[in-house]
């Protein structure tokens, strides 16, 4: 059935709006994959927060024009799913790149991030981003580390003292 064209315009507005607000963006081929196999994709996309769309490559085209993905533009090729992160940069490559083990008919085609395109060997690079949580105790463990080395330092002061005094007694006590 053939889209209208406020139907046309409707999903092009809506791929626009998130691709506006996304991290990062992946286009897949899907290619062979059966309907099944798509609601799998879907439901696992909707769980890690990310926008999973198939569109027709001249409306995705439209849909990433003065946004930081219209450096894809170029590779809208043939049928594919688009995947925008919307909570941190690594959830789209991270679904792709996890569903690609059990299905190999999903092949990363496009990866971009911060308005840069990058090859779909790029996706590994992308998908072992930390997340957000991931990245604060990273953080967290950086700035802890000097503190703890410094309680560790103030404390071996008293036990050094403690142990020399214990010497000085034990020599006194193997002379006398």
């Amino acid at each position: 059935m053939a889209l209208r064209l406020e139907d046309k315009k409707a999903i092009v507005s809506e791929v626009a709006a998130v691709a506006a607000q996304a991290y990062s963006a992946v286009a897949a081929e899907y290619r062979g994959l059966t309907v099944g196999e798509m609601t799998e994709l879907r439901e696992k996309a909707r769980q890690s927060g990310v926008y999973l769309r198939v569109v027709k490559n001249t409306l995705a085209r439209r849909a990433v024009e003065g946004t930081e993905f219209a450096c894809m533009q170029e590779g809208f090729v043939g049928p594919l799913i688009l995947a925008f992160s919307q909570e941190d940069p690594g959830a789209a490559a991270r679904l792709v790149k996890d569903f690609a083990k059990e299905h190999k008919q999903l092949e990363c085609k496009l990866v971009s991030v911060g308005g840069k395109l990058l090859g779909p060997g790029d996706l590994d690079r992308l998908a072992s981003m930390p997340t957000r949580d991931q990245a604060i105790s990273m953080l967290m463990a950086v700035m802890k580390a000097p503190l703890d080395k410094f309680a560790r330092t103030l404390n071996e002061v008293p036990g050094k003292f403690v142990r020399t005094v214990a010497a000085v007694r034990d020599q006194k006590q193997a002379a006398g």
